[in-house]
């Protein structure tokens, strides 16, 4: 996109404030250099304080106003600090994306309790807390507001060798439909995106035979690009998306739709992988 002035009226960005957790690197990254170009102020959360400053100066040359700040989403404190220093130091937020997630492999019969729980702190418990905080923030001040957060496909199906990452992005599509429900009187939307396959810094592209035998069932035969996962979490936290709430929008090139894959890659070596990062 331009970031043209009527691109700008048409999805309503410019000078809306929005908090990307998760915003230094991959699907974040992407999302924040769209945000950008159409003319929104940004708020970057990220574990690594260098990771968010790096993309704070990247779409600060765009034109745009940006803030970096460092948290650990895993710890509530550090996260509801963190949302209190952005609507202290930057300003209030009108939207939320959330982006941040990870898996660990592992199969039901062999999983932890802790590994169950490090997924759902990761993937589900994080973006209650920073949703909730958003929330109480919009009410008080009686302003209207919008939040994406990443689901993955494997929250709309099983998630074998994964099923507590499974489980926890299951819980956030149900989360999502509440939080729409609920907050609707208070003219906040709530929506998910679920990817497919894509390319991020932690899962590159691999060999071409090994992401050949990982697409077979994609109908579109390949991942997808961080750049379009951004465009679909753009979509749905814009003015174009203003009467959809409570939807999560499957971005995965025909995954859900041929059924699922009858084959899967390996676990990535360190048996985890981040899916929003």
């Amino acid at each position: 996109m331009s970031g043209s002035a009527v691109e700008r009226d048409l999805f309503g960005f410019a000078g809306r404030r929005i908090l990307i957790v998760g915003g230094g690197q991959g699907m974040g990254e992407a999302t924040a250099r769209l945000l950008a170009s159409l003319g929104a102020e940004l708020a970057l959360l990220d574990i690594e304080i260098a990771r968010a400053e790096r993309v704070r100066r990247d779409v600060e040359q765009l034109g745009v106003r940006a803030y970096a700040v460092q948290a650990d989403v895993t710890d509530e404190a550090s996260l509801t600090a963190a949302f209190a220093q952005v609507e202290r130091e930057f300003g209030p937020v009108d939207g939320l994306v959330t982006i941040i997630g990870m898996a660990a492999w592992s199969s039901l019969a062999e999983m932890t309790t802790e590994i169950w729980d490090a997924d759902h702190n990761r993937n589900l418990r994080y973006v209650f807390i920073a949703a909730r905080e958003f929330a109480r923030s919009l009410i008080a001040r009686g302003a209207p507001g919008s939040l994406v957060t990443i689901a993955s496909v494997d929250g709309l199906r099983s998630a074998q060798n994964h099923g507590s990452y499974g489980a926890a992005k299951a819980g956030l599509v149900n989360l999502v439909r509440t939080m729409a429900q609920e907050w609707a009187p208070h003219g906040i939307r709530a929506n998910c995106v679920a990817p497919g396959g894509v390319v991020t810094p932690r899962i590159p592209l691999g060999d071409p035979e090994r992401e050949a035998q990982g697409m077979a069932n994609v109908p579109m035969k390949r991942r997808g690009t961080t750049d379009e996962i951004a465009n679909a979490v753009g979509f749905l936290l814009s003015d174009m998306a203003t009467y959809v709430t409570g939807q999560t929008l499957a971005v995965d090139g025909g995954y859900i739709a041929a059924g699922g894959f009858s084959t899967k890659l390996p676990a990535p070596q360190g048996q985890t992988i981040g899916v929003g990062t």
